[in-house]
């Protein structure tokens, strides 16, 4: 039995060990969700446009606070307010400071896919999604209006649908981007507005509908850097170039220890190998390691065996005058105890309660007690007489509990 336990433990230890080699030489999985953050070096987050950012602009501010907040205890903050998310939804009072803001002649720059419903009002616009019914793999090519920038249009595959201005205030509102959706090599479809700016005020709003355009993996493919250098052309702007690390759809820090291990290959495999080994050592260590414990069986009941013993003796020594003095004795300390009657005094009354609660009538009542009368009375009790009182009184109760 222990070989056996042995070569099944060799065995899960040298499964174990293949699992291992073969999960640290498989490919990491890449993680396609759009974060956004500034440190997050996954294909949507923002780093290198972070760290880029700071060649492209002269004095730079990361902002980890609402809107309102920071601008509220930085009264004398001037420059451009640059926001980055999939979605980016104001509250009312950021809102508020943010305009009143804009409007002192500083600048608010918005890349986002899904605008507040009350910001865009404010600004009279709307947005829809364009997309291609008939394409699995639809293209997207942005381009900026403006030709004097030289920027090649680029074409992006990685959206199903894209976000636009599908009604703008012609009046204030200058198009600076657009887009439409590439079926094939011959057909383009009609372009749609992704890139605005408006005066407001004595300062200006910038919002453009594709913030990948900013994201490691857009700047980092082809050329496609120009685009996103364009783009941020129309943000420049004198003063300090405020970047928003507080709209950020994912986490800008780690609430968890945990993911110093799990986010390692080395350290997050070194602790499954801990939890396994926790695991095997239950399975083989934790088993009861002491004898058995002998069963004792419990001792019986001998009161029936003695009482028959002493009733025998009884019999033996042509004692049954005894033996039905104790049946009547038992007989009546059965009637005080399961019908709650007194046996002290035998009348009338106490033969009517009797039949009323034991089915019986009061004659048969009477009748069993006269028996008991008689054997009272007789001085020597034969073995027919002791057989008969058994016999009505087993009857009696057998009545008593329906079996007759």
């Amino acid at each position: 039995m222990f070989k056996k336990g042995k070569a099944y433990l060799i065995i899960g230890i040298l499964a174990l060990g293949l699992l291992v080699v073969f999960e640290s030489n498989k490919p990491k999985n890449i993680n396609w969700f759009p974060s956004y953050v500034s440190t997050h070096k996954i294909p949507y987050g923002t780093k290198v446009f972070n760290d880029l950012s700071s060649k492209y602009f002269k004095e730079i501010t990361q902002v980890y606070k609402t809107p309102y907040e920071y601008l509220s205890n930085n009264s004398d903050a001037k420059g451009t307010y640059i926001f980055i998310n999939e979605e980016v939804s104001f509250s009312e009072t950021d809102t508020n400071e943010l305009l009143q803001w804009v409007e002192n002649g500083n600048h608010l720059f918005i890349a986002s896919e899904y605008f507040d419903y009350k910001f865009l009002d404010t600004l009279n616009l709307q947005t829809s999604s364009t997309y291609d019914p008939y394409s699995i793999n639809p293209k997207f090519t942005h381009k900026l209006v403006n030709s004097s920038l030289e920027i090649k249009p680029v074409t992006f595959e990685k959206d199903y649908y894209a976000t636009t201005f599908s009604s703008i205030d012609t009046l204030k509102t200058v198009v600076l981007g657009e887009v439409s959706v590439t079926n094939d090599s011959t057909k383009i479809k009609e372009k749609s507005i992704n890139i605005i700016q408006q005066e407001f005020g004595s300062g200006k709003i910038t919002l453009s509908t594709f913030p990948k355009a900013f994201t490691n993996y857009f700047m980092l493919k082809d050329d496609n850097r120009h685009l996103t250098s364009g783009v941020l052309a129309y943000a420049k702007n004198s003063g300090t170039v405020f970047i928003d690390n507080h709209y950020k759809s994912g986490k800008t820090f780690h609430t968890s220890p945990m993911y110093l291990f799990l986010n390692t290959k080395e350290l997050k495999w070194a602790y499954y190998i801990v939890l396994i080994g926790v695991l095997v050592y239950i399975v083989f260590e934790g088993k009861r390691k002491q004898r058995a414990i002998k069963v004792v069986q419990p001792l019986k009941n001998q009161t029936l065996t003695f009482t028959k013993t002493i009733a025998d003796m009884y019999f033996e020594n042509n004692r049954q005058g005894d033996i039905a003095k104790h049946k009547i004795q038992y007989f009546l300390d059965y009637i005080r105890t399961k019908f709650y009657l007194s046996t002290e005094i035998i009348d009338e009354t106490f033969y009517e309660n009797l039949a009323a609660r034991t089915n019986h009538n009061v004659d048969q009542i009477k009748g069993l007690f006269k028996t008991f009368e008689s054997i009272q009375k007789t001085t020597h009790v034969t073995n027919n007489q002791l057989e008969q009182l058994d016999k009505k009184i087993q009857n009696f109760k057998d009545k008593v509990n329906g079996k007759q």
